[in-house]
């Protein structure tokens, strides 16, 4: 189960990254947090744009409504996702541990 919280903007949760893998992608949960993968290396933003991108795309949302606002610089963030409920989130780690 990963926490999370709906404030005014949107649903806050954690999310860890792993940057420079071979695929992007989602791997599931983590100690409290969505762990995913992107393939973009962690400079100059590249890892953070990717990880914004693979999420609007998980969840169905334009990349504007993906925040992130806090640990721009870790692999432990903390995001925001707009237009979305914990539902949502349950429901898509739920599907990805039934894929493995």
């Amino acid at each position: 189960m990963i926490p999370c919280r709906e404030d005014e903007e949107g649903l806050v949760f954690e999310v860890q990254v792993t940057p420079g893998a071979k695929r992007t992608g989602l791997l599931g949960a983590h100690d409290g947090a969505l762990k995913v993968a992107v393939s973009a290396q962690p400079e100059k933003g590249k890892a953070n744009r990717a990880l914004v991108v693979l999420l609007g795309q998980l969840f169905g949302v334009g990349r504007s409504q993906v925040t992130i606002i806090k640990g721009e610089h870790r692999r432990r963030k903390v995001v925001r996702v707009a237009g979305v409920s914990p539902r949502t989130l349950r429901s898509l780690v739920r599907e990805r541990s039934r894929e493995r």
